[in-house]
């Protein structure tokens, strides 16, 4: 072999080398980057991340509040005024306790009739009786007027031989719906308590008739959300006939309005119909699907943001620019609450300036942190970014909608409006498992926004029941 032969072959094996190490550097720096993301999968729960606290199971985090300490003791503070049970009416019944000692006395009569009452306790319980009443119509063989015979009817709400009462038809559906107590235990529980055999599907029947009653109601609650200035949105899954179904939640501090539909993204929230007629602010948790409706301005939830930026800051902990946003985003929120309490309408020029520059430093140096690596390989598409990255963007791409908070005081800082509102969909799933049908999903949030609206507007849920039974269910609008 030649030494021009023997050089071009070790020039072949450097290039085969330098091909085969740069191959096991790609999928090294891939596999390494599959266990982070797996790491980083592992280490999510409901404080870091978008996940619900019930998906947190028996491994509950420990408790991580972004509050600093105030400095106060815990429990009521000095000059609150505290609740304790108390005496509301005259007692029914009265028991007299004589000294122990006195029992069997000969004077035991004598000393009962001087002794004094030198303490008195109460015991408050409930008693509880079935009432039956019986409606009668009357005959009048000859009227004295005009000479026939005449017949008294029934009220229109007495329609069978034999019914529940309102209050007992109240009572079965808010144990089913504002309780999530299923039917068969909720017929268990009316059957042990008033020893009366109401049937499974009389139950059902009842929340049925319910919804029915509330349709024009909860349609008058929707067009109340529609035109406010301002609105919660969010959505959350669920179980209908062993599919899963998405509840699209639209409200504020006055009205709740819950709907279905298959879908979760933009076709459901077109659907559900407040958000292509809604002209107001929109808070959401940047849910990529709300930005299909241009025409509305757009409030982000920072609290989700906060639970992200904790995430990094777990995962990631060179990300130093993660724990200055989290500081950021809470000296935003102290500044506008300190500006409220002082009955100002908006915060000072100075504070504006500091936070925008905080801001737009803040994202500069996620970036340089988190450049997008470039590829050699030619691929369709855009480029891979990487969750740390994807958030970088969207902080710098929504920064109006992130910051509106401090530039509009009617806006919130989080959207724990619909969380609040849907919270009661996830524990109905948790407790009852599912909803058998698509009606019965539906019967059970018009019921839900009509009682969550009616909380709202200062009425208890036994009573707003009571009145869509009554056949009064506007009474929340007086």
């Amino acid at each position: 072999m030649t030494k021009d032969e023997m050089i071009e072959q070790l020039m072949q094996q450097i290039s085969s080398l330098t091909t085969t190490v740069d191959a096991q550097t790609n999928l090294i720096a891939q596999l390494n980057q599959a266990i982070q993301e797996l790491k980083e999968q592992i280490n999510k729960n409901s404080n870091n991340s978008s996940k619900p606290p019930s998906s947190d199971g028996y491994k509950k985090p420990t408790p991580k509040s972004l509050r600093k300490s105030s400095g106060k003791s815990a429990g009521g503070q000095k000059g609150h005024k505290g609740n304790h049970l108390a005496i509301t009416a005259q007692p029914n019944h009265t028991i007299k306790h004589m000294p122990s000692a006195c029992d069997g006395c000969a004077h035991h009569e004598m000393c009962t009739k001087t002794a004094c009452i030198i303490e008195k306790r109460h015991v408050i319980d409930a008693v509880v009786e079935v009432s039956v009443t019986e409606h009668q119509t009357l005959e009048m063989p000859i009227c004295m007027l005009h000479g026939d015979t005449r017949n008294g009817e029934f009220p229109s709400h007495i329609k069978a031989t034999v019914q529940y009462g309102e209050n007992l038809q109240s009572l079965a559906v808010a144990l089913n719906t504002l309780g999530t107590v299923s039917i068969k235990r909720t017929h268990e529980i009316l059957s042990g308590v008033f020893n009366i055999p109401i049937a499974t599907g009389t139950i059902s029947n009842m929340v049925r008739r319910c919804a029915n009653t509330l349709t024009d109601t909860v349609e008058k609650i929707k067009e109340k959300v529609t035109a406010s200035a301002l609105g919660h949105f969010d959505e959350t899954g669920t179980r209908v006939d062993k599919k899963l179904w998405w509840v699209h939640n639209a409200s504020n501090q006055e009205y709740t309005y819950l709907d279905l539909s298959p879908k979760r993204g933009s076709k459901g929230m077109e659907q559900c119909g407040v958000l292509t007629e809604f002209q107001g602010i929109a808070v959401h948790d940047c849910y990529p699907s709300y930005w299909k409706f241009p025409d509305i301005q757009h409030a982000v939830c920072n609290a989700h943001l906060l639970r992200e930026l904790t995430g990094i800051q777990e995962n990631y902990p060179e990300q130093a620019w993660a724990s200055e946003f989290i500081n950021l985003l809470l000296e935003m929120k102290k500044v506008k609450g300190k500006a409220i309490t002082t009955e100002k309408e908006s915060i000072s020029y100075y504070y504006y300036h500091k936070f925008d520059k905080r801001y737009d430093k803040l994202i500069e140096q996620a970036r340089s942190d988190n450049p997008i690596l470039e590829t050699t390989a030619k691929k369709r598409g855009r480029k891979k970014k990487g969750k740390v990255r994807a958030l970088v963007e969207r902080l710098a791409n929504y920064k109006a909608s992130v910051c509106l908070f401090i530039h509009d005081f009617i806006v919130p800082f989080d959207n724990n409006q619909a969380e609040r509102d849907v919270r009661m969909i996830k524990v109905k799933t948790k407790v009852s498992g599912c909803f058998r049908s698509e009606q019965g999903a539906r019967d059970y949030l018009k019921i839900m926004s009509y009682v969550g609206t009616a909380h709202k507007q200062g009425y208890n849920a036994y009573e707003a029941i009571k009145n869509a039974i009554s056949g009064t269910p506007d009474f929340i609008f007086d």
